[in-house]
């Protein structure tokens, strides 16, 4: 197996002296696990940090060997982006963590891999919490337990949705949810129109429909825990501004 790809670094382990296992997330490869020789050596040096974007050459002698990492080049540094600010680099752990325990190696992540560079690329934007919740929603529809938004569980209605059950991840209109509504998640308008400027509030009520749809219908079923970072993105979010 040989190719040349770029992504993103989401977890390194020290290997020896110098040396590191390195986990990157690639447009067309997926997550990819490799050993990176002298990646602690004086070239390395500001490199191999988790959320820096790499170019690379991969190779291995037969596909069931372990990947070797050669000539890794730099292309985005995010170093900067988050050394000075605790709230994104509670982000960046928890999508981090996420990836690497919800994906499967050598998965093409297809449409999904935008969300997560689209995070990378406006984290200086003000409303970078945003882009991350999209990430979140976009994870569970990559792992394939998606929230169905589209039209009402009950009427099939495609208007006038305000909610979505806590229990089938599916849209509820306004008239059948409304004796219900302190049951039920407030529906994702900005995600269903793709505004990437909405309230905080609301930022907050995908947060946590997210997160216990990721629990209980992925994470659990794995046997995994959710990222202990995970807990403080609400606490974040009360204070986030546009």
């Amino acid at each position: 197996m040989q190719f040349s790809s770029e992504g993103y670094i989401i977890k390194v382990r020290r290997h020896g002296e110098q040396s590191a296992i390195v986990t990157l997330v690639c447009p067309e490869h997926g997550k990819i696990v490799g050993y990176v020789k002298g990646a602690f050596g004086k070239r390395g040096l500001g490199v191999f940090q988790i959320g820096n974007l790499v170019a690379f050459e991969a190779y291995a002698r037969v596909d069931e060997n372990m990947l070797s990492l050669r000539g890794v080049e730099l292309v985005r540094s995010h170093i900067a982006d988050f050394v000075a600010d605790n709230d994104k680099i509670e982000a960046l752990s928890t999508m981090s963590r996420l990836l690497d325990e919800c994906l499967a190696e050598n998965d093409n992540l297809g449409d999904f891999y935008k969300t997560v560079d689209d995070f990378f690329v406006h984290i200086n934007d003000a409303n970078w919490l945003a882009y991350y919740s999209f990430f979140e929603f976009y994870l569970l529809d990559f792992l394939g337990i998606g929230l169905d938004i589209g039209e009402c569980a009950v009427t099939g209605k495609r208007t006038d949705l305000r909610y979505v059950s806590p229990k089938t991840g599916r849209a509820v209109c306004a008239e059948i949810g409304a004796p219900y509504k302190e049951r039920l998640y407030a529906y994702p308008q900005y995600i269903a129109e793709k505004n990437y400027r909405p309230q905080s509030g609301e930022i907050a009520n995908v947060l946590a429909m997210t997160g216990n749809f990721l629990q209980k219908n992925f994470l659990l079923q794995h046997n995994l825990k959710m990222p202990e970072n995970r807990a403080n993105l609400l606490g974040i979010v009360k204070t986030y501004k546009i």
